[in-house]
């Protein structure tokens, strides 16, 4: 069965629909942008069985409230926001007109909700993920939205239950690999980046998460030819505090990138929260 699924009650602070993105376009200035913790969209959508890829919502902080529209089958990863029927990393049917609530995390910052079929709104530049920045896919979620979903797949998962993934709170260690202009900084700044510890900015979102704490020296002066961007970046504009990409960040940008925080802890730095401190490491082959 396919069509309308779920009605947005509440957004929370803020919900959009993601998938993993839209790759490859670079070149006519458009970011891949996707789930900002990907891991957990592909779990979210495993567990309802549907395609890794699959269109789900991503719930920032909680605060999202959903009314089952028909009999559906849901799941909700990400950070572990409690739920008003069953349990987060789990399989839970709702009936028709039954409401899913999702509370503030303890820890962590997105959660993903996932809808057996897929959220099926129409795609833009083959992609249903919005980007932020770009200002690009449907727009971020609001109350009295109704969201569509696909038919449910021929096959069904054989686990309705996930282990819980290492805890969102602590501080976080993010590996990242030096360059390609850390040669633009005086050495201190490099040991600084991984000697000390960052606390995320309350200025963070999807684009950027910015960091506060010592301000990182130049040692080469004046300005730098535009450059392509990557996410895990670690821009670093004149005021010395770097800015670690995320998912909707800009395709090229003209300050020093001083590292790049590994793909693989990019969902990890996804899901710290603003006041939270983080610190990195260089990775080691």
């Amino acid at each position: 069965m396919s069509g309308d699924a779920l009605q947005i009650l509440a957004p929370g602070p803020l919900a959009t629909v993601q998938d993993l993105g839209r790759p490859g376009l670079a070149a006519l200035g458009v970011g891949a942008s996707g789930a900002a913790d990907r891991s957990a969209l592909r779990l979210a959508n495993r567990l309802v069985g549907n395609p890794e890829g699959a269109a789900a919502v991503e719930a920032t902080l909680g605060g999202l409230a959903v009314r089952a529209l028909r009999a559906v089958t849901v799941a909700v990863t990400g950070a572990p926001a409690p739920l008003s029927t069953g349990a987060v990393q789990s399989v839970i049917q709702l009936a028709e007109g039954e409401r899913l609530e999702l509370g503030t995390p303890p820890a962590g910052l997105r959660s993903y909700l996932a809808v057996r079929g897929g959220i099926t709104v129409p795609e833009v530049l083959g992609s249903r993920s919005r980007d932020l920045l770009a200002a690009l896919g449907p727009p971020p979620l609001a109350p009295g939205d109704v969201l569509p979903a696909g038919p449910a797949p021929a096959a069904f998962p054989c686990v309705d239950l996930a282990p819980l993934r290492t805890p969102f709170g602590g501080e976080p260690e993010l590996r990242v690999a030096l360059g390609p202009r850390d040669d633009w900084f005086a050495p201190e700044a490099v040991r600084r980046l991984l000697a000390e510890p960052w606390t995320v900015g309350a200025a963070s979102d999807r684009v950027g998460m910015r960091l506060e704490g010592p301000a990182l020296e130049r040692a080469v002066g004046g300005e730098l030819p535009s450059e392509g961007m990557v996410p895990g970046a670690l821009q670093v504009p004149p005021g010395g505090r770097p800015v670690l990409f995320l998912a909707d960040h800009p395709v090229t940008g003209g300050y020093p990138v001083i590292a790049c925080v590994l793909r693989a802890d990019l969902d990890l730095a996804a899901q710290a929260r603003p006041g939270q401190t983080l610190r990195f490491r260089l990775a080691r082959d």
